[in-house]
């Protein structure tokens, strides 16, 4: 892999997968009368990756792009949140794309053009052992081993070095119905989830590890009995239920006015690895979640809303102007 300056000493979270170019049509209605298209980027581990950046905590992403405009694109925008790259270009296959259409003000369905893209291509042989081994945290998602076969040999490579190494390893289900079925999904989940340290699951997401349950509490104690040490529910306007080495944590939602919620559970993955990494408390680290999941959800895009350290404070204040 290549881009990037060399990784310091600080400790790190390695993360990789597939981000593509992003294209939203700049207001509400018909994708096929829309005059503009705003051209952006993104996907989950990336955006965990900014997340974590944005918040103080050194970031590593990895992934392939295509040989186009729109894998430079890709590995600027990432570059530029100072989140260090090491990059696959892949000649024979393109940048994946991903289209947002706003059909209402409250509603959007998101496309996907990534069959046979680049970041789909992304093989055992991309992985850096000595990158993984020396990382702080390895933070992976569902939807990498969803994308092809030798995507998910990757997964389970990187997670064996790590686990070789003692990285704790983080994993997100992240379920894309237009990738896998449910069953499909269930079957590596059931693989994974016993050998990570950390899982953060949707509570529909968990249900299908674990099987339906419409308590989020259980759902978050079925998840632990498979292995890992802390089982997140993330549960969006209802904020989020944790069970962490044995002890249930209850967050409440942090309530903001709603734009864009696309990416607000990448960046509660992000405050809560953050303060993670920084050895805070587990209620600090869900309060971080909260707060960074609502800040995600006050513009329109996948990343742009999220925040930086010092701007914490500003949705646990009424006043307007900071001066």
């Amino acid at each position: 892999m290549s881009g990037g300056n060399p990784v310091n000493s600080a400790p790190y979270v390695l993360t990789f997968g597939e981000t593509m170019a992003l294209m939203r049509a700049d207001q509400p209605g018909p994708l096929a009368h829309a005059s503009t298209l705003t051209l952006g980027i993104g996907g989950s581990e990336s955006n965990v990756a900014i997340g974590l950046q944005r918040l103080g905590v050194q970031a590593v992403w990895c992934g392939r792009v295509g040989d186009d405009s729109l894998g430079q694109l890709v590995e600027r925008e990432i570059r530029a949140e100072g989140v260090q790259t090491r990059t696959v270009l892949d000649e024979a296959a393109p940048t994946g794309l991903m289209i947002k259409e706003r059909r209402t003000p409250s509603a959007q369905r998101v496309n996907y053009y990534r069959t046979g893209s680049a970041g789909s291509r992304i093989s055992p042989s991309d992985v850096d052992e000595e990158l993984i081994s020396s990382a702080g945290l390895l933070h992976l998602t569902g939807i990498t081993p969803a994308l092809s076969e030798s995507a998910r040999a990757t997964i389970f490579e990187a997670i064996a070095i790590a686990k070789t190494a003692k990285v704790p390893v983080s994993f997100d289900l992240n379920y894309r119905a237009k990738l896998w079925s449910a069953d499909e999904a269930r079957e590596v989940y059931r693989e994974i989830i016993p050998i990570a340290d950390i899982v953060f699951a949707g509570d529909e997401e968990a249900a299908i590890a674990v099987g339906a349950e419409s308590d989020p509490e259980d759902l978050a104690h079925r998840l632990a009995k498979l292995g890992p040490r802390q089982s997140i529910i993330k549960l969006g306007a209802a904020g989020a239920i944790a069970l962490i080495d044995g002890q249930l944590y209850r967050q409440p939602p942090v309530l903001v006015e709603a734009v864009d919620t696309v990416g607000a559970g990448d960046a509660f993955v992000a405050g809560y690895l953050a303060e993670f990494m920084n050895h805070a408390s587990p209620p600090e680290r869900l309060q971080t979640a909260a707060a960074t999941g609502a800040f995600a959800c006050l513009v329109p895009g996948d990343w742009e809303g999220f925040p930086r350290r010092d701007e914490l404070p500003l949705l646990r204040t009424n006043e307007p102007v900071h001066r």
